[in-house]
């Protein structure tokens, strides 16, 4: 039987083509390699956009990597033995962040056909959408990058709202529907900047401009503050990308507090966990949408039941940013993104790059 016979990971800095925020000019990456007592070689990573990268780099350097040494190799089995060996270090957040880097690794092993085929194809292409963390964009800039998503035939983007000022947000929304048009979906993201009340109004102001969906309007944790909400709009309700464990999701979905869930790959521990979560969702009748790193979510939406959208945000992808060595895992043609033909997850980084930006 093989097992894991090493673990070694490296952090490194990446500077954003296009910064987040003023004080968000950066993201942190962690690559892991582990390799296999007859000799085989995985390779997956983490990712926090600015800050945590080191604390999950200290992580897999001691706990996980102790831990993981000698465990067979296989994602669900230990996806679930370090989760239970992790669990006194907290059960989301830090933990499942850092170990999607191991469970990435191992299904980069796990799936010699190509994650979309060990997984289960259901299409080759799935809908990709223009996004972009636009919040602390003058009103000029967005419309410059709503510009930007219509020549590139986008049929859905998504921007950030949740500015003091609800009418300025009400100006943007409109500002980028006279330039999308008529027929384009148009999904605002709040990042839990409002409270029930607030979203309630933003909601009703912003109904004439057709929102696709709402996304993360109030803070992640609050559930039952998500149920009365979406039990007073006809909007539909997205959350998901700061929910970490499937035990957090059964309680979204339990609840009634979503319509569209959406995992981050990284920050709920890796494949295995989401796979879950999908599962669990479906069962609720509730689709599951894929969050950000299309480099890897293109492949998995094209695994899912029900059909999803892909989210790209404006030169933020690994491979936008340079990281990746040719072929890239995804390519993006007529507003679809195509998983490529490659063994594992096709992720393989530009080791100069890694050189480069490592701290």
């Amino acid at each position: 039987m093989s097992t894991i016979a090493g673990l070694r990971s490296t952090v490194h800095k990446v500077p954003m083509i296009r910064p987040w925020g003023p004080d968000m000019k950066h993201l942190h990456l962690i690559v892991t390699e582990l390799t296999t007592s007859d000799h085989r070689t995985g390779v997956g990573f983490s990712w926090a956009p600015w800050v945590g990268g080191r604390a999950i780099h200290a992580l897999l350097e001691t706990d996980i990597r102790d831990a993981a040494l000698g465990l067979p190799v296989h994602p669900d089995v230990v996806f679930d033995r370090l989760w239970w060996h992790l669990h006194e270090a907290g059960r989301g957040g830090l933990t499942t962040t850092a170990l999607a880097a191991v469970d990435l690794a191992l299904w980069d092993l796990h799936a010699p056909e190509g994650i979309v085929d060990a997984i289960g194809r259901r299409r080759d292409a799935v809908e990709v959408y223009g996004s972009g963390v636009n919040r602390h964009y003058t009103l000029d800039e967005l419309t410059a990058q709503a510009r930007r998503w219509s020549a590139r035939g986008h049929g859905a983007v998504k921007i950030k709202v949740g500015r003091p000022d609800l009418a300025d947000d009400v100006r943007r929304v409109a500002a980028v529907r006279e330039v999308m048009g008529p027929d384009v979906r148009i999904m605002v993201d709040a990042n839990q900047l409002w409270d029930l009340p607030r979203a309630l109004r933003a909601v009703e102001a912003l109904r004439p401009y057709g929102l696709h969906w709402v996304e993360e309007p109030l803070p992640a944790e609050d559930v039952q503050g998500y149920a009365r909400l979406r039990a007073s709009v006809d909007v539909p309700v997205a959350l998901g990308e700061n929910t970490y464990t499937t035990y957090q999701f059964r309680d979204l979905l339990t609840a009634g507090a979503c319509d569209i869930v959406q995992p981050n790959v990284v920050r709920v521990g890796g494949i295995t966990p989401f796979l879950r979560i999908a599962e669990l969702a479906r069962t609720f009748d509730v689709p599951t949408f894929p969050h950000l790193l299309p480099d890897i979510s293109a492949q998995l939406a094209c695994s899912l039941p029900a059909a999803a959208m892909v989210e790209d945000v404006e030169d933020a992808s690994f491979a936008a940013l340079g990281l990746l060595a040719a072929p890239y895992p995804t390519r993006i043609e007529d507003g679809l993104i195509r998983p490529g033909d490659h063994a594992g997850h096709g992720i393989r980084f530009d080791p100069a790059r890694l050189k480069a930006t490592e701290v």
